[in-house]
């Protein structure tokens, strides 16, 4: 009875976290009233639905001990992907996700790779439906012996505007000084495990400068994100821990 009550009242847009097979789900209002389900399948892998369509993010087949079955999910209608590492890149489930429909949105260097895909780089912008625009926002390490992980100008992040519903996904970044550029966001997905992305700390700093209403640490395997709700608290940011180890 707990369970479908909070399936409930997740649905209503009054919480948002209940579960759909494996997957912990978070329900969000647009501005018309229509929903956007984000699924939490793992690391930085993201299921979005919205209005019908099917929005995949980074989706990855296996990740450690984690299979995702994307065999039985519908077919994309937009499939965005970051940049080429394993854990955001993989071949398979691309074509496992792919349909005549499916746009393929990535890089330039991922691109190359598969051998197809619209490519986006840092500060395009791309209408892909009258209520659904995806700009192409930077995303790099500035850490002296760390900028070689993901170096700059190479990597997208992505702001996706849904029917009003701004989210950002922020990819394999720090907190770099672009963020200060990055205004009116609903709803973050900011990584958090050095010496590849953000610390605790830096996730903090990035919240807030960006000051989105709902924070998801997400891509953060081992590092203890534990303590980010308390961080956040006096800056009225909901941080929502959920499965992106």
């Amino acid at each position: 009875m707990k369970k479908l009550l909070t399936c409930l009242f997740a649905a209503l847009g009054l919480t948002t976290a209940c579960g759909q097979g494996d997957y912990e789900t978070d329900v969000f209002k647009t501005k018309s009233g229509k929903t956007v389900t984000f699924h939490a399948l793992v690391h930085a892998s993201i299921r979005i639905q919205y209005d019908g369509k099917e929005i995949e993010v980074d989706p990855v087949t296996k990740l450690g001990n984690k299979v995702i079955d994307y065999a039985s999910m519908p077919k994309a209608d937009y499939l965005l992907v970051t940049h080429e590492h394993f854990d955001h890149f993989n071949q398979d489930a691309i074509k496992l996700l792919s349909g005549e429909k499916t746009r393929f949105i990535t890089n330039q260097r991922c691109a190359d790779m598969f051998g197809s895909g619209e490519v986006m780089k840092n500060g395009d912008k791309l209408q892909i439906a009258e209520d659904f625009t995806i700009e192409a926002v930077p995303a790099y390490n500035y850490t002296e012996g760390h900028t070689q992980f993901h170096p700059k100008g190479r990597d997208n992040g992505y702001i996706l505007t849904i029917d009003g519903l701004r989210i950002y996904i922020a990819g394999d970044t720090e907190d770099i000084p672009e963020m200060s550029a990055i205004k009116d966001i609903d709803i973050a997905f900011l990584p958090c495990n050095q010496p590849y992305t953000m610390t605790p700390d830096q996730l903090v700093k990035a919240a807030k400068i960006i000051k989105p209403k709902v924070v998801f640490p997400y891509h953060y395997g081992q590092t203890d994100v534990s303590g980010l709700p308390e961080q956040l608290k006096g800056d009225g940011i909901d941080v929502r821990i959920r499965h992106y180890e």
